[in-house]
């Protein structure tokens, strides 16, 4: 037996199951994603409608079934991801064995808790993996090589947040000593707090300078800001430009890792065969 065939954790129909449940490669994991994404977005809209007092009264009792029905939709799927995996530890530890867990616990515990059922909004967060359906089209490599160049450009998006905290505090520092207390600006803090609003061109209005030397600072501020706001977009494009590879939706049946390239023959993060 070669090496290759042995760090295949999968065969029979435990190895089609998982084809199912975690790739989004083939016909059948697309209609299986397709079908979860609408049954959490239907949960959604059942804990919408319950949180409606009159739709809550008229309707209770269905929304009830349906709620509990749906929630024992989920924990059939849970389990059957770990019955999948050779390691179901790398799935239950996972951001999405997570997710998935604490999407089916609050029901349960409802039943104990009066009041925790409205914890289930919590299950919004399995809507990310509609980034898996995303991946089957055109759309795979750009979403691979954007995350990519995030990355890359980490330290680089790093010192250029650094230097905006640096220009926020020090044109807070300038506004608290030229506006004043009397003005707004209470303390060097909340001076910050206005530096990063105007800056970011949010704009709040809640704090607004008086003064036409504070007024002056500001407009350079809201200026500057546009030019603030293009400063990360080119960091990333530039890493883009620079990134050819083609990722894949491909997850690996060991690790559970995705992000391959289309001719990898084997994961690269724990080495075993794809």
């Amino acid at each position: 037996m070669s090496s290759a065939s042995k760090d295949r954790p999968l065969s029979g129909w435990r190895l089609r199951l998982y084809e199912t449940i975690y790739e989004s490669d083939t016909r059948a994991g697309k209609l299986f994603d397709l079908g979860l994404l609408a049954a959490i977005v239907l949960s959604l809209v059942v804990v919408a409608w319950e949180s409606v007092p009159d739709l809550g009264d008229t309707l209770g009792a269905i929304l009830h079934v349906l709620e509990l029905s749906l929630t024992g939709l989920f924990t059939i799927e849970y389990f059957l991801r770990l019955i999948v995996v050779r390691r179901p530890i790398r799935y239950v530890t996972s951001f999405y064995g997570l997710v998935d867990l604490v999407a089916i616990v609050p029901t349960y515990l409802a039943f104990f808790i009066p009041g925790l059922q409205y914890m289930i909004v919590w299950r919004s967060l399995r809507l990310l993996r509609v980034f898996r359906i995303l991946k089957l089209g055109p759309f795979v490599e750009e979403a691979g090589q954007l995350t990519e160049a995030m990355v890359a450009a980490r330290r680089k998006i790093i010192v250029f947040f650094a230097a905006l905290a640096i220009l926020a505090f020090i044109f807070g520092t300038f506004m608290y000593v030229i506006e004043g207390p009397e003005n707004g600006f209470k303390s060097i803090p909340v001076s910050i707090y206005w530096a990063v609003v105007t800056m970011t061109t949010t704009g709040f209005g809640d704090i607004v300078p008086r003064t036409g030397l504070g007024q002056a600072i500001a407009t350079f501020m809201m200026l500057m800001g546009y030019a603030i706001l293009a400063v990360p977009t080119g960091i990333i494009t530039a890493e883009l430009a620079s990134r050819p590879h083609k990722i894949t939706a491909q997850t690996c049946p060991s690790c559970l890792l995705q992000g391959h390239e289309k001719d990898a023959k084997h994961c690269k993060f724990c080495g075993a065969a794809l």
